[in-house]
């Protein structure tokens, strides 16, 4: 590695949103630390579980995102001067002086916290982090450490659908900072997004803060903002072949007209002006030439049959452009890159777009002319990406923006933070919503896995009971529901759950975002298909010990109040 590569990953590593800190939290949480205060609860000790109940998307697996941002804030926690005196002037004034002074003290030195690794797939129930010390500081900590895990894992688990319906061989890219929740939610989909398997970002800050692969292209604006070639003030390009300068936009004229009879598009389709944007953006980057080919819509139309359906029978200014300037950089020894739809019908005129890239390739025996990358954007979601893979497109790369990033199928992923021993105390949470009863007590979780190599069942174990062992017959039941249960023979045992803080510092090392994108890959490998597909996954399913489910239901009837009738 090198010296600036090594410094790279120092600065990653060091990278602390000034936002997180013990004031992003909701009110009742001083309120109530205050409350425990005043009860002389200082010395109280509590375990608290956060964890999600429904898998979003209407699928079946969750990608968990966040801990390192959980740990950065565990590093950093501290009531600041200013914090305090804010709060003075917040809080009611029969607040004791004395509490203000406890705060002031207050650390995350005597806080424990396990976690899953970060880019593991994860599915309802099971905790993610389970979070161990003083009562009043890990109560503290319960809204920031929700917020920096719900939208965290929602994005990842967002990219990583997009990566599933893309597929492994075409390219994506998120373009979605300007329709983000606000900058800090541009800064966390470009991150997310990236770990969840996007090759790149158009956000250069998410680029510059977290390494993240940085690509782009230019905007109608640029086309639209040239009339015609004669505006140009820069005309030549230097040509590799000879050293010398060349009119690029004389060359450019040639091969248009050349190429209008082979293509079958006039010249008078074509606009002048997007013809000027192009030369003037390949002089600009002759090496990385990538055209947006859709400010004109000049597709020519006809009409069938007794309705008169419109039929899409060629396209001309754009693609005829950019191939004009692309030969053109050929012939001075540059190679393009490819083109972006932004609009229209993205199956068809990528089809389109390869088969005229095809037979210019074969024309004037340029191979790789042949293989040049179509980019599509336009308001892509994950159902778009499925239905053009059901219409054969030839696109090699996605621009994906606002359905990615404000993950609009569904905005918020519901994780929750839960009580669940005090003192070494188990508690149990009661409702008359089942799904929203918590296990109560420290558990421990494994992953047992078949012969096969996929997962087959996470199971939950009190932490006192003995660790499952592999090969050996397990009994696993459903939470709450008695008739569920079942043996389970393992080939494999994985422990989910790692000491990632204690004493006041980090205990693992932390990966690098390249090492947790591929680090979800592999958790993914060992999902089956079935649980992972588009349309009627199947559940994965999350069991209990038997000693856990027996417990459970005992304090869970010493705990349910006996009715009355009169």
């Amino acid at each position: 590695m090198s010296v600036d590569e090594s410094n790279n990953v120092h600065t990653r590593l060091q990278v602390h949103n000034c936002v997180v800190q013990p004031l992003l939290t909701d009110l009742y949480q001083i309120t109530m630390a205050y409350a425990y205060w005043k009860s002389e609860k200082t010395s109280d000790t509590a375990v608290f579980d956060l964890f999600f109940r429904q898998n979003p998307f209407q699928g079946e697996f969750t990608i968990f995102g966040g801990l390192e941002e959980c740990l950065r804030f565990l590093e950093n926690f501290n009531y600041s001067d200013s914090d305090i005196e804010y709060l003075k002037t917040t809080l009611p004034p029969t607040i004791e002086q004395s509490f203000f002074v406890y705060l002031k003290e207050l650390t995350a030195k005597d806080v424990k916290l396990y976690a899953i690794d970060e880019g593991s797939v994860v599915f309802p129930r099971v905790p993610l982090i389970r979070v161990e010390g003083p009562l009043i500081v890990v109560q503290l900590l319960e809204t920031t450490l929700l917020t920096l895990v719900n939208f965290s894992s929602l994005m990842a688990t967002n990219a990583a659908r997009y990566r599933m319906a893309a597929g492994d061989n075409v390219s994506l890219l998120e373009f979605g900072l300007r329709r983000a929740q606000g900058p800090d939610g541009g800064l966390s989909a470009s991150k997310y997004a990236y770990i969840g398997g996007f090759d790149g970002t158009s956000n250069l800050l998410a680029g510059k803060m977290f390494n993240i692969p940085v690509k782009g292209t230019h905007a109608h604006a640029y086309i639209t903002s040239f009339s015609n070639p004669s505006e140009l003030k820069t005309k030549t390009l230097i040509n590799l072949n000879n050293g010398k300068e060349q009119d690029l936009i004389d060359l450019t004229l040639s091969w248009r007209t050349t190429l209008s009879n082979l293509l079958h598009i006039s010249e008078s389709q074509a606009s002048d002006g997007e013809l000027a944007a192009l030369v003037s953006f390949a002089i600009a980057f002759p090496e990385g030439f990538v055209a947006l080919i859709d400010t004109y819509d000049v597709n020519k139309w006809h009409f069938l049959g007794p309705k008169e359906l419109p039929v899409i029978s060629s396209f001309g200014s754009g693609i005829l452009n950019f191939c004009a300037v692309a030969l053109a950089l050929n012939d001075l020894g540059y190679k393009a890159i490819g083109v972006r739809i932004d609009s229209g019908d993205l199956a068809y005129l990528s089809n389109k777009s390869r088969e005229t890239f095809v037979k210019i390739a074969k024309e004037y025996n340029i191979p790789w002319f042949a293989n040049l990358t179509i980019i599509a954007s336009n308001d892509i979601n994950e159902e778009t990406i499925w239905s053009l893979n059901d219409q054969k497109h030839s696109i090699d790369c996605f621009g994906i923006g606002t359905h990615l990033v404000t993950c609009q199928r569904q905005p918020a992923l519901g994780c929750v933070y839960k009580l669940v021993e005090v003192n070494g105390t188990p508690r149990i949470k009661l409702s008359q919503d089942g799904s929203k009863i918590t296990m109560p007590g420290k558990k421990d979780a494994f992953r047992l896995y078949g012969a096969d190599g996929f997962a087959l069942i996470d199971l939950l174990k009190k932490s006192v009971e003995d660790p499952p062992i592999a090969k050996t017959k397990l009994l696993c039941r459903h939470p709450f529901d008695q008739k569920k249960r079942a043996f389970v023979v393992p080939s494999e045992i994985k422990p989910l759950y790692k000491v990632y803080w204690e004493n006041g510092h980090i205990m693992q090392r932390l990966p690098e975002l390249k090492e947790v994108r591929e680090h979800v890959k592999e958790s993914l490998r060992t999902i089956r298909p079935d649980i992972k597909r588009n349309l009627n996954p199947t559940p994965y399913k999350v069991s209990v010990s038997d000693d856990l489910y027996e417990f459970m239901h005992e304090l869970w009837m010493r705990n349910t109040p006996i009715g009355e009738l009169s």
